[in-house]
């Protein structure tokens, strides 16, 4: 079931959470670990920006905590399930605004587990949105650093 839930009487719940169990015990075996894995990445969606205290988002004049950083270098690896590769991109774009990207990657998450969209070509999709959100707030530093650095 759900950890922290208490399964009997549920007199303690609220009425959303009453609603959400309903919806949890009519679903089928499959479906209730797509529901279970769904709201772990958004419960470690919830997490990271709760800690991500510096907001470096300069479009909107926020002064950045720590200088903007490249993007890291984690290796995808093989058979990376989605959640897995959002975690993965979240510590590779660590200066993100994960704000700005939710949606293109919950329905990315969606596509995937409601729809059957094979997990290579969601991951494929969630690198570029990464990609592209950090291009968009920080400019592509990578490949314009290295020519600056190669014409001096």
């Amino acid at each position: 079931m759900f950890p922290g839930v208490m399964p009997s009487g549920g007199n303690n719940l609220s009425k959303k959470e009453r609603a959400l169990l309903k919806l949890y015990k009519a679903l089928g075996d499959s479906d209730q670990k797509t529901l279970v894995a769904f709201a772990e990445f958004l419960n470690s969606k919830a997490e990271s920006t709760d800690k991500d205290v510096s907001e470096t988002n300069t479009k909107n004049n926020k002064i950045p905590s720590q200088p903007v950083s490249k993007p890291l270098s984690i290796p995808r690896p093989d058979d990376e399930s989605v959640i897995k590769a959002i975690k993965r991109l979240t510590a590779t774009y660590p200066m993100v605004d994960k704000e700005q990207i939710l949606h293109p990657i919950s329905n990315l998450m969606t596509a995937h587990m409601m729809q059957g969209k094979p997990a290579s070509a969601v991951i494929d999709e969630l690198e570029i949105v990464f990609l592209n959100e950090y291009k968009v707030q920080y400019g592509d530093q990578t490949d314009s650093n290295n020519n600056k650095k190669s014409d001096k």
